[in-house]
């Protein structure tokens, strides 16, 4: 392939591997590619010391590269490499449906103490980094590929601001500039040979090879405080006294309950609270409004651009927070929302008590969606919707989470969405919307799937919630991520039922009906500790490692850390998907499409087994997918499956135990003529029978 990235990084690396006669480790999960290089040495504490040139040279040139094909541009979307035909009228991006995503941090996911000095160094005494980069992300390709993986699932990789960061790093949410990469996410083993951009085009490229696509997360609606807009654009964000920000707070309004969506009904009540009055006193006009000359000036001067505003102008860009009334968390400090209007919400307006009051942070100033101005910042709507192109012109990219996309006017979401396709039909777009009910909205915007409540049900085995979850599924208008946790909830290994409930949460969601499997970076070697605490966490959550590990009390969102790469059992739940996988490709067709799919119910009354079942109209055979809920003891249960059995017109009583959790593959008779399949299962055992 002309022009290839990947293999530019592999002849620079390989000219170094001289140079590769140091003290660096990786994990053992790194090589699921079986590297063999005559350096390589097993330590105790099981990590393998490698030449890391040679080990990544020969990652690409041995178990990427031989897989391309010629001819074929890996730096387009995967859609247009396989040159997808698309009819003009679809939707485009259904391939998401049928995906397994991995969600990664690159700063942690390929983040190692790699010469043992027990810190994370940006740069270690060897000079090479520590905290991840795209070329070190190489690394975890095979093992992705290994559990079923199709989609890595980017967090933030754009520039972010470190002016009131949060933690020793900082949030990539904070996004400094959309149109930058993160320039720590640059290797330092190619030095100034190649660029962050090629290194990242590298990354998609050896995906688009081991046809893996590549999903990012765009945060259209919030920026963070200190970014290069302001510079040209101050009249695009929302400014307050530098001397009263330590007075700044959201406003509270009585008579409301905590945590209530900003619904019109509420917004009269909303305008006359007197803390909210407070609030909008506290907003200004911008600096470049007060005084031009002067502003231009601190433009053109060296140095940081806010801080010299706070200091000639007193003024301060308002930290954003929660868009729900009398919500509980603090103001987010590190950033802000755009001001989507040139106006004031129009619906409002007759609540406001001050018609020519500066532009504000307020609960529906945040939801632009339900209450749009009359006057759209066109030209930073111009700038936004030009984001996600960007990245699809430059680096190939498949398709796109939209954060708060729930908040942005509607019509920039659709431009923004509309724009997306006319690059690449068949780009995705992930809807972060949590709330199962809005799924015909998301629908109707053009999203091909949503996040969805997963990550909150799944792990309440005891109320039933699981239950709820998989037989409800069906119902909902988009397929959900089929996940037990996210970057912003509590970890799965580290609730109530511990590893039995991720091993079994985690290996079932690859095969539910109208759900898309979704693994968080971590989950699949049992870490414990979260990732941030924002959803569904309690006080002691960020406390879960021991208080002599290195990470104690750090999160990977804000702080240096590495995966616990080297849990017991850390191959455990990759070698289980690596057998679910298979299963799932051969029925992928009956497990992505409702018409082949009937709910497998139990006799005995409120059971803790839960089930799916599918069949095949062509071959008549049936699967059968069962697990239980029930984490500590093992269950024995019955179910009905004649309605299967019609619509399949399949009668046999004999079956294949293609999967369980703890016993091989053996045949499977314990099928009643009467209809009737009984099961045997242990503590939080899943089983996949194919009759």
């Amino acid at each position: 392939m002309a022009n290839s990235k990947l293999e530019k990084l592999e002849r620079i690396l390989s000219k170094k591997i001289n140079k590769g006669n140091i003290n660096y480790t990786i994990p053992d999960l790194w090589n699921a590619w079986n590297y063999q290089g005559d350096e390589t040495k097993r330590i105790p504490s099981q990590e393998l010391l490698v030449n890391p040139y040679r080990f990544y040279s020969e990652l690409i040139k041995n178990y990427i590269l031989p897989k391309k094909a010629e001819k074929l541009d890996y730096h387009k979307s995967l859609s247009k490499v396989k040159k997808v035909k698309l009819n003009k009228d679809d939707l485009g991006g259904e391939w998401v449906r049928k995906s397994v995503l991995y969600s990664i941090m690159i700063r942690t996911s390929s983040a190692w103490d790699h010469d043992r000095s027990f810190s994370l160094d940006i740069s270690n005494f060897n000079g090479m980094k520590e905290t991840g980069t795209f070329v070190k992300t190489l690394a975890l390709l095979p093992l992705l590929k290994k559990m079923g993986v199709d989609v890595l699932y980017l967090l933030p990789i754009s520039r972010f601001s470190l002016k009131d960061k949060k933690g020793e790093l900082g949030s990539p949410y904070g996004i400094a500039n959309f149109f930058d990469l993160d320039p720590n996410l640059k290797d330092n083993m190619t030095g100034k040979l190649m660029s962050i951009d090629e290194e990242f085009q590298a990354l998609v490229e050896a995906c688009h090879i081991l046809d893996m696509r590549v999903v990012i997360d765009v945060i259209p609606r919030t920026n963070a405080v200190e970014n290069d807009l302001i510079k040209e654009h101050p009249d695009w964000f929302y400014w307050i006294k530098a001397s009263e920000a330590g007075k700044y707070r959201v406003p509270y309004v009585k008579g409301v309950s905590n945590t209530v969506s900003p619904e019109p009904k509420y917004m009269e009540k909303v305008y006359d609270s007197t803390d909210v009055q407070r609030h909008i006193n506290m907003f200004q006009k911008n600096p470049k409004e007060q005084d031009e000359v002067l502003f231009n000036k601190l433009v053109n001067e060296s140095g940081s651009l806010v801080e010299k505003i706070e200091k000639e102008f007193d003024l301060k860009i308002a930290p954003a927070f929660s868009d729900h009334i009398n919500d509980v968390q603090p103001p987010w400090t590190d950033v802000t929302f755009f001001r989507m209007f040139l106006d004031h919400p129009h619906d409002n307006l007759k609540y406001l008590k001050n018609k020519q009051a500066n532009p504000y942070i307020l609960f529906d100033t945040i939801k632009s969606n339900l209450f749009p101005g009359k006057e759209p910042n066109e030209e930073l709507w111009k700038t936004l919707e030009d984001i996600i192109p960007h990245y699809q012109r430059n680096y190939g990219i498949d398709g796109a989470r939209i954060d708060m996309g729930h908040a942005l006017p509607v019509k920039l979401l659709k431009r923004i969405i509309n724009r997306a396709r006319s690059v690449d039909h068949d780009f995705a777009f992930i809807a972060e919307e949590l709330n199962p009910d809005n799924a015909p909205h998301a629908k109707d915007s053009g999203y091909n799937i949503i996040i969805g409540n997963g990550f909150w049900m799944e792990p309440r085995i005891w109320e039933k919630k699981l239950h709820k979850f998989v037989y409800g599924a069906k119902d909902i208008e988009l397929p959900m991520f089929a996940c037990c946790e996210t970057h912003d909830t509590a970890r799965i290994a580290g609730r109530d039922g511990g590893r039995n409930l991720a091993r079994m949460t985690t290996v079932m969601n690859m095969l539910l009906p109208n759900l898309v499997p979704f693994i968080n970076s971590g989950q699949e070697v049992y870490e414990t500790q979260p990732m941030n605490t924002g959803v569904d966490c309690g006080p002691d959550d960020k406390y879960k490692l021991p208080s002599d590990d290195l990470f104690y009390g750090k999160l990977a969102l804000f702080d240096k850390y590495a995966i616990h790469y080297l849990n017991h059992d850390r191959w455990e739940l990759a070698d289980h998907l690596d057998g679910i996988k298979k299963i799932r490709n051969k029925w992928l067709d009956q497990i992505t499409d409702l018409k082949y799919y009937l709910p497998i119910y139990f006799n005995e009354f409120d059971t803790t087994a839960v089930g799916v079942s599918y069949f095949n109209p062509k071959t008549n055979k049936c699967l059968l997918v069962v697990a239980n809920s029930n984490v500590f003891n093992d269950l024995q249960c019955n179910a009905d499956i004649s309605k299967l059995r019609e619509a399949s017109n399949n009668y046999n009583n004999t079956g294949k135990l293609l999967y369980a959790t703890y016993e091989f593959g053996r045949d499977y008779h314990d099928f009643s003529p009467d209809g009737k399949v009984h099961f045997h299962l242990g503590a939080g055992e899943l089983k996949v029978i194919e009759f």
